[in-house]
Formats: C-alpha cells, structure tokens, sequence
C-alpha cells in the first residue's frame, strides 16, 4: 500500500512565523545530511527501523514535502554547496577525478565566513581529496572528516581513504577511523557517526558559549555501504522484530543516527541554545533499491539511489526554528538543494557577489516566512552521469525534468500531481508535454556541456590522501584524537 506514508501533526507546532522578513536575521544553523538513507525513517511508515527522535522532531518542523536532490553522494554535495546543478561545477560522478568540484566554484560557507559566521563540517566532504579541494581551503573553518566517498573507499586515481582505513577488514575502520582533523591526519576512537555528532557537538557548545554566529554541517557517512553498526543497536532491532532472520546493517545504522540525532537535541535544549538556531535534517539522495523483491523501503517512490525517477531524488527535509518556523505544517512548493545557497546567505545577511557562478536555485526565504507564499513555476533538471571514464558524456540516458506537475523520466511520462509514485506512464496522452520538456532538457544540456571540465582530466597526484598520511607518520606521528567531553 502506497498511501499513508506520513501522517502531518494534527496541531502547530508552539511557534508563528516571524512578522518582519527573515533576510538578515542571522540564526546559527545546523545542517545534518545523511547517506543514502532516502525515506528510512519510521516516520516515513518503515516497517522496522524505529526513529522517535527524528520522528519528534519532523513533527514540531516545516516539513518540505516536495524536496529534491541528485541520484548520489558526490553530485548532491556539490549542488548544495554551489547553488548549481553539480555538472556546471565539473561533477559527473562520485569517483575517477569527477566528483572534484571546481577550483573557479565559491561555496556558500565561503560567503557566510565573510559575513562573520564561523563553519564546521563533520563528516563526509566527498568533493575533492587534493589539498586545494579540501574543506579548510573551501569555506570551512573546523573540519573532521573522512576522505574518498566514504571510509576505506578505494578507487582508482585520487579518490582513496586513509591507508589505515582502506583493504582486509577496512569495515571494522567504521570503528575507531582515521580521519582529517583541520590541518592534521588523526586516530580516533569510537564508532564513526558517534564521533562526528560528538565532534559537532563539541564545537557548536564553544561556539554557543562565545556567542559567535555558526553553520555546522553534520554529514555522517551512515547509513552507505559497507553496512556497519554497533551491536546494541543490531541487537535492539532482533529483540524487537525476532521475525527477521538477520537484521540490516542499514537498519542499525539509521537508528544509531536516531540515537545521536536525539542527543544532539537533547544537548541543545540543555545548553539553551535552541533560541535562533535554525536545524534541519534530509539525506544526499534516494535510499538504494533493488525491486520489489529486495523488501527495500522507499516510501513507495519508484526505484531509488542513482535512479532519474522520485525515488532516486525525491527525499524529506525537515526545517525547525523554536518559535520562528511554522511546526506540523507543510510546504507543497516545489524545492530542491540548490535552493540552500542563497537561502543560507539570505539569512546570515551573507552578500552574494556578481562575479561568482551563476546560481541555478532560488531563495526559500518566502515560504520560510509563508509556508503558503506564491512559488514561481519551474522545471529541474536531473541526470544520473556515470558514464565510462574517457566515454562521451550521454545526453540521451538516465536524465529527467521535474515540473509541479509531471515528471519526464527519458519518454515516460508521469501526472506527478495525480501519481506520486509514477505507476501509469501518460506519454501517449500528452505528446505536447513530451516535446516541451525534451526540448528544454536538450536546451539545458547543450548550456552545461562546457562546464564539465573533469571529464577528460588527467589525475594530478596519486592518493593524495596517502602521500599525506605517511608523510606525517614519519615526520610527527599521527596523534590520538580526544572526543569533547559533553557531560554525558
């Protein structure tokens, strides 16, 4: 059964939208994106997995119920951080030179620094391992991360984790990783997604106590392959549901982020610093999907991770502002990540200088005001990538364009409006849509073409990750890193 997914609060949330206009009102924000975890959450009516924490917090938020992002990990991090689609900033893929985002690229954290915010990234960057790439050099001013795509990811070129993370029994490395902290390659302990809440954490009660404007992005890893999670929350899963003869490593996963996720709120609440802080919680991209007979959960969208249809794009996002944002409300307009870049610097009264790249999304300041507000018309466009390494780049395969009402996924057709989970292809009926949104996808792609800059790109510096780690091994050690004390 595909209906009744999500049931809204039936009352508001504790707040109202501000009176005056939002722009400038510089809120701390807290952005939290986890990986390939789609529509998992209990809230979103899974079987299995149970989420009270992130559950609570969807229904005191503004719930954007028509929010989209790109098939996979790379391609949503460099849309977000840009305002463009992410082949107009050279991402192709998630591996082989084409998930590094251009050099000529100014992120929004860059913007927001200028106008006095400090920036944390905690997590999973996934844009570029070279050292002009990294974080610190791309707008962030307190990073702990991993490298690659994700921990002991190895690929060919420059896309590697650290050593001590990578090969035989690199999925214990979810314990205890290796990982970048600022300027320096350091051992940790603990469980990954524990370390980088635990870190955020840390970081944003300084920040807090020292009244100084923040934007933290937590991006864990989880819920992506390899699936790895604690035993507790295995074990917490088999005592509720015995009926499973093994329990998903995605399901402990996304309940360890619950756990955190909880935590995070917890802590916050303690140390009063939910007045003018802005948090929100989505996913990169759609939960991976192998067919009906997977018994994988997607809220009913068709397909998921790396697919041109809903459920490869269409994920939740969950905006809470104590008594700012309307709670247990939802907006119908539709959004997508791009749409954060000038949203963000329209709240930090970050300015937005005419010389950078042109920005493709639009601020969401309106309809965070009016969650009703009229929202202009528009068309966005999608493309899976991946093609071969040194291959042409393919116009004609795994692309869509998504309107209010339909969506074109190559010649299928699909009344978005009247089918949200594309099961009736409706192209025979209205050729004319067809054609009006092929040719705009063929007009789109001919004005990105020349922006795909990585595609015949030649790998600069072998395992830049590598280089640096043993370098540092011999010249000073890899020092142990101590988690916050955050009077647990």
């Amino acid at each position: 059964m595909k209906t009744g997914y999500f049931v809204l609060a039936a009352t508001l949330f504790a707040g109202a939208v501000a009176a005056d206009s939002l722009k400038n009102a510089r809120p701390n924000i807290i952005f939290v994106m986890t990986d390939d975890q789609g529509s998992n959450l209990s809230f979103m009516g899974h079987p299995y997995i149970e989420t009270p924490h992130i559950d609570r917090f969807a229904k005191q938020s503004l719930y954007f119920k028509e929010y989209h992002v790109s098939p996979s990990c790379a391609p949503t991090r460099a849309a977000l951080m840009s305002g463009r689609h992410e082949f107009r900033n050279g991402v192709t893929h998630t591996v082989h030179e084409r998930e590094l985002m251009a050099l000529s690229t100014t992120t929004f954290p860059q913007l927001l620094q200028r106008a006095g915010y400090t920036t944390g990234i905690f997590g999973k960057w996934h844009l570029g391992d070279q050292e002009a790439y990294l974080p610190v050099n791309r707008g962030f001013d307190e990073v702990l991360v991993h490298g690659a795509g994700g921990i002991g990811q190895a690929y060919s070129g420059s896309n590697f984790d650290f050593p001590p993370n990578r090969g035989k029994g690199s999925k214990a490395k979810y314990f205890d990783p290796v990982l970048l902290h600022n300027d320096t390659i350091v051992q940790t302990k603990g469980y990954c997604t524990d370390l980088f809440f635990n870190a955020a954490l840390g970081w944003i009660k300084k920040n807090h106590e020292a009244d100084k404007p923040y934007f933290a992005y937590i991006s864990p890893n989880a819920p992506h392959s390899p699936l790895i999670a604690p035993k507790e929350s295995y074990d917490r899963i088999a005592k509720r549901h015995p009926e499973l003869k093994k329990v998903s490593g995605r399901y402990a996963m996304i309940e360890r982020i619950d756990d955190n996720f909880g935590l995070m709120m917890k802590k916050l609440k303690e140390w009063g610093a939910l007045d003018n802080t802005l948090i929100i919680f989505t996913t990169d991209n759609g939960a991976p999907y192998r067919g009906p007979e997977s018994n994988e959960f997607n809220a009913g969208y068709k397909t998921g991770k790396g697919s041109p249809y809903e459920g490869g794009v269409h994920v939740p996002a969950f905006w809470y502002w104590k008594g700012v944002l309307q709670g247990g409300k939802t907006v119908d307009a539709l959004t997508a990540h791009i749409d954060l870049f000038k949203t963000f610097c329209d709240l930090a009264g970050a300015e937005i200088p005419a010389d950078i790249q042109p920005l493709d999304g639009r601020s969401l300041l309106p309809l965070l005001e009016n969650p009703d507000a009229e929202w202009e018309k528009r068309q966005l466009f999608t493309h899976r990538g991946r093609w071969d390494k040194g291959a042409k780049p393919e116009r004609d395969a795994n692309w869509a364009v998504r309107t209010e009402r339909w969506r074109l996924v190559g010649r299928e057709l699909y009344d978005i409006a009247h089918d949200p989970y594309e099961d009736q292809d409706v192209s025979a009926q209205y050729p004319e849509v067809v054609e009006q949104l092929k040719n705009a996808y063929y007009k789109w792609w001919d004005e990105t073409v020349p922006y795909m800059i990585n595609e015949d790109r030649e790998c600069e510096l072998e395992d830049p990750l590598g280089k640096r780690y043993y370098k540092q091994l011999e010249e000073r050690g890899i020092p142990d890193w101590v988690p916050y004390d955050l009077d647990l």
